[in-house]
């Protein structure tokens, strides 16, 4: 069963054009290694300047499979470099009764 997912990415200092830059590969290098479907991902921008992404993976399972790929491992990497998980429920638009945020794509 597919599975869509909500992810804040909260840019280290200096970091949140390089972050911006990294999001443009990361749909196509998830479906590189058949992980997500085909449906086009949301990248947003909270006010504190946290990238928010929706997008979808192809199970639970395949989740699971990324931990153990090598192609998603460095790609992990490069995003710990640029940015933090955060939760969403941190970002002050999580707060509002609409989430608004500004797209990104």
């Amino acid at each position: 069963m597919r599975r869509l997912v909500i992810v804040a990415y909260k840019p280290k200092p200096g970091k949140a054009d390089e972050l911006k830059e990294l999001m443009k590969t990361h749909l196509p290098r998830l479906r590189e290694q058949s992980l997500v479907t085909d449906r086009e991902s949301v990248i947003m921008e909270a006010a504190d300047g946290t990238i928010v992404e929706v997008f979808e993976w192809l199970s639970e399972e395949v989740i699971q499979q990324a931990h153990l790929n090598p192609a998603v491992q460095q790609m992990w990497a490069e995003y710990a470099a640029v940015c933090d998980y955060v939760p969403l429920n941190s970002l002050k638009e999580a707060g509002d009764l609409f989430a608004g945020f500004s797209p990104l794509n």
